[in-house]
């Protein structure tokens, strides 16, 4: 169970990964001698499993941001997840309950390439498109 420190700890570096573990410190009351620790030890713990970076989609080129939700036409779903794992335009694929089998969270540089990306998807599985408007 984590105390409120490591709360804190986990909570600043959700905001800023780059953040030094002195300024860390100052933030949650801690020396950065112990924050380090705090954050060797969540780390270890498998709390903290790795740090990453956000991109900006749009600044690289890929405007259409969409979720598809996938319906598979077979209890096999190995030719989809085959198929998915060669597709550069995906950022997820969840496995779901609910209305579909999977749910693709995708990002694509044109209109062309998406319809390209949905025609290859339906020889694998049917699919309904949902555009993201606005965040």
């Amino acid at each position: 169970m984590l105390d409120h420190t490591d709360q804190r700890i986990l909570e600043e570096l959700s905001k800023n990964s780059r953040i030094t573990m002195k300024e860390l410190g100052e933030k949650v009351h801690l020396t950065g001698q112990a924050a380090a620790s705090r954050v060797a030890k969540l780390e270890d713990q498998g709390v903290i499993e790795g740090y990453t970076i956000k991109v900006n989609q749009e600044k690289l080129g890929y405007s259409i941001h969409a979720f598809i939700t996938v319906i598979t036409q077979s209890m096999n779903h190995q030719p989809y997840l085959t198929f998915v794992k060669t597709q550069q335009e995906i950022i997820h694929n969840y496995k779901i309950s609910g209305d579909g089998c999977y749910l693709l969270e995708c990002k694509f540089p044109s209109n062309e390439r998406l319809d390209q990306f949905l025609t290859e998807l339906n020889k694998h599985a049917n699919y309904k498109l949902s555009i993201v408007i606005n965040k």
